[in-house]
């Protein structure tokens, strides 16, 4: 099934300014929120698909990538967000500012946390990676799924990730009772004003450690390594970044984990340089070869193909290999090889060979006759490259 567009999902435009995405995300979050629709598997997947959407246009990075490449631009399972897969916790500890500012107030204030032991919002979210994928003209072309191995804060498989010793360990917290959050009601002249704070003692996560686990030393975390499968799709180019959501490092004390962003980068071909879209290759033939015409191996993308050189070309005479280039990221369009011919002059010669060009160089049909219907260099350039 495919993704619905993120402007629809959210009811806004491309030039909807970021308080504009803002707000429109939080009216479909009250819409769909799991606390006003209990049991609703529908509304809930919506929930998770507007947090998608925000996460994505309220970045400016992934929303230039989105507005130039679509969902292609993060690549199969590398979405922007990727909470469709997720639960609903790590949904309100990523978006904090839209959940917990009181914009919401009682409803969707403590109503998630209850009051037992070990009752506690997650920790802090773990900090953003970034990677360099080296990758070859064939992976680029073809799209390809990279098994990259990356050292990060993983969770304590020790403690499960609370950061404490064991269950008795792991206390809940007095100040809040659990809930992460203390309210004031203050009287003014406009009557009670209820406002809703992180608690101080337990930083909002509802509970204490009071005997850290051993093996992390209380973060709930530590430093190893994962084999991460990466999606790349055809037609990336050097420079371009792809985000995979919750594939950076884990957060402290159970919160969730930050993204893993991938930076491009292409092995140099051999044979073949690529110009946007388009491949370009030099091809060196002989004098004779430019002369009496040959059928010729060339390089490309995906192997080798057999051009035919007819007789009488020119040095710099470029032909086109129709769809041997890249494909777009998004679309369907796909470009060209262009090889361009050079006749390779003979530097290293006997004297048997200097005898015969000498004789040749006073025949009149080896002395230079353009047509005036050949194309300069610059038309040559101009349209292999239109």
């Amino acid at each position: 099934m495919s993704k619905r567009d993120y402007y629809e999902i959210l009811g806004v435009s491309k030039s909807s300014s970021p308080d504009e995405i803002k707000k429109a995300y939080r009216k479909v979050a009250m819409q769909y929120h799991p606390d006003r629709n209990p049991g609703d598997k529908a509304a809930e997947e919506k929930f998770k698909e507007a947090a998608e959407a925000y996460e994505v246009l309220s970045d400016t990075d992934k929303k230039a990538k989105y507005d130039r490449y679509g969902h292609q631009a993060f690549g199969p399972g590398t979405g922007g967000g990727g909470f469709h897969n997720t639960n609903m916790e790590d949904i309100f500890s990523h978006f904090g500012d839209i959940f917990g500012d009181g914009m919401f107030g009682d409803f969707f204030g403590g109503g998630r946390r209850s009051s037992g032991a070990g009752a506690r919002t997650r920790g802090q979210r773990g900090s953003n990676l970034r990677i360099k994928l080296k990758l070859t003209f064939a992976e680029i072309a073809n799209g390809v799924t990279k098994q990259v191995k990356v050292k990060k804060y993983i969770i304590c498989t020790t403690c499960g990730g609370n950061g404490a010793k064991d269950k008795n360990s792991l206390q809940t917290c007095t100040t809040c009772g659990g809930n992460g959050q203390v309210r004031k009601v203050q009287n003014t002249f406009l009557g009670q004003m209820q406002t809703v704070t992180t608690c101080s003692t337990c930083n909002g996560e509802g509970s204490t450690v009071t005997s850290k686990c051993t093996a992390c030393k209380g973060e709930g975390r530590v430093y190893g390594e994962e084999t991460i499968s990466i999606d790349i799709p055809a037609g990336v180019q050097a420079g371009m970044q792809l985000s995979m959501s919750g594939k950076g490092n884990a957060g402290e004390r159970g919160g969730s984990y930050g993204d893993l962003i991938i930076q491009i980068e292409e092995e140099q071909h051999t044979d073949l340089q690529r110009d946007g879209l388009n491949v370009a290759y030099d091809l060196h033939i002989s004098f004779p070869e430019a002369t009496f015409g040959t059928n010729i191996e060339v390089p490309t993308i995906d192997g080798r193909a057999k051009i035919k050189i007819p007789p009488g070309t020119q040095s710099g005479k470029i032909f086109r290999l129709k769809g041997k280039g890249f494909p777009e990221v998004q679309g369907y369009g796909r470009g060209d090889q262009l090889v361009n011919v050079n006749v390779w002059t003979p530097q290293n010669l006997t004297s048997e060979e200097k005898a015969i060009l000498e004789k040749l160089n006073n025949s009149p049909n080896f002395k230079p006759q353009p047509s005036k219907n050949d194309k300069s260099f610059f038309e040559k350039i101009r349209e292999a490259f239109n």
